[in-house]
């Protein structure tokens, strides 16, 4: 079941020569209709082909059909209206009604949002979808109003691992001295600092290069990385320590969410929500791909054989400092054992 929020007073949101938002006065009397529709925004960096974009995209069908096309979804891929960071600046000023993020890119406009940075936070796959798909995982993302957005849903991106040139990383003390490519987030640097490996910040799109130059030893993230990203042509091992699980998530301008009836909020968390189960599916699917062609045709090597004990035990002491740190972060972690402790 998903929470029905109470719709506010209406805003007209324009940008980038788009419409976002039409004629909507009040919850009541919205103003739109097939013939002078509601049209969302929604940008995001990703391609076409990406799993992600694929279940946004059906999504949008789902809105359209469930509305009689009283409200349209106009998806905007490959960054075409900007980089992560400007399309939420741009939602956060009413530009675009909704874009896809990495979770931890959030915690710039709410400090809990840190907490999906951290390692080890969820226990396996299993774990992880029932604490997301929970009805107290669902009343935080309809939480954060006040900080300009509502998180409708969120896609799974997988366990994020380690893999190097010719190194199999099975216990922390493995990466020590190692030169490892994180992303541009203060949880993953920090994280690497206490594995003792060397954290480098920098974007994907610099990390092929990178390894073949051999300014970085290693870097981490999920399976498809070594196919889609070519990863494997360069680094031949890949050991499932599966660190971090860090989702994407879908959110909406809280401007634009207020212009939306009860009713129709239902629809698109209804939608959000079809689109996550679909997105699972299709990710097993691509990762499962990416393991089978990165083994037969790249020669990676699998290591399952990771202390994955010895990883938690090392990032323990950084989780209780962003607790502390982070009051947020501390009442999220909360809610996720919350949610764990449900059958």
């Amino acid at each position: 079941m998903f929470k029905k929020i109470a719709a506010l007073s209406a805003a007209a949101v324009l940008g980038a020569g788009l419409m976002t938002g039409c004629g909507a006065t009040a919850a009541t009397d919205t103003g739109y209709s097939a013939e002078n529709p509601l049209v969302l925004t929604l940008a995001h960096g990703l391609s076409e082909t990406h799993t992600v974009h694929i279940a946004m995209t059906q999504f949008a069908e789902e809105v359209n059909e469930k509305t009689n096309g009283r409200i349209q979804v106009k998806i905007f891929p490959n960054g075409q209206l900007g980089s992560e960071n400007e399309n939420l600046e741009q939602l956060q000023a009413g530009v675009i009604a909704m874009t896809k993020v990495s979770a931890p890119g959030l915690a710039t406009y709410n400090e809990a949002y840190n907490a999906f940075g951290l390692p080890y936070i969820f226990e396996d796959t299993q774990d992880f979808y029932h604490v997301m798909d929970s009805q107290e995982m669902q009343d935080f993302f309809l939480s954060t109003g006040e900080d300009g957005f509502v998180t409708l849903t969120y896609y799974t991106s997988g366990a994020r691992s380690f893999y190097t040139k010719d190194r199999a990383i099975r216990t922390p003390a493995d990466l020590k001295g190692l030169k490892i490519r994180v992303q541009d987030m203060k949880s993953q640097t920090d994280m690497m600092s206490y594995l003792g490996g060397i954290p480098v910040a920098m974007s994907y799109g610099d990390v092929y290069t990178s390894l073949q130059t051999g300014i970085i030893d290693g870097t981490e993230n999920n399976e498809t990385a070594l196919t889609t990203g070519k990863h494997g042509e360069v680094c031949k091992v890949y050991s499932v320590d599966q660190h971090a699980m860090i989702p994407d998530v879908l959110i909406m301008s809280e401007k634009v969410w207020k212009t939306i009836s009860p009713e129709d909020q239902q629809i698109l968390l209804e939608a959000a929500h079809d689109s996550t189960d679909a997105h699972k599916i299709m990710w097993d699917t691509a990762v499962e791909e990416a393991v089978k062609e990165a083994q037969e045709t790249m020669g990676v090597t699998f290591v399952y054989d990771v202390d994955k004990q010895a990883f938690r035990d090392a990032t323990q002491p950084m989780i209780k400092a962003y607790e502390e740190q982070y009051p947020g972060v501390k009442s999220l972690l909360d809610t996720v054992e919350a949610a764990r402790g449900e059958e």
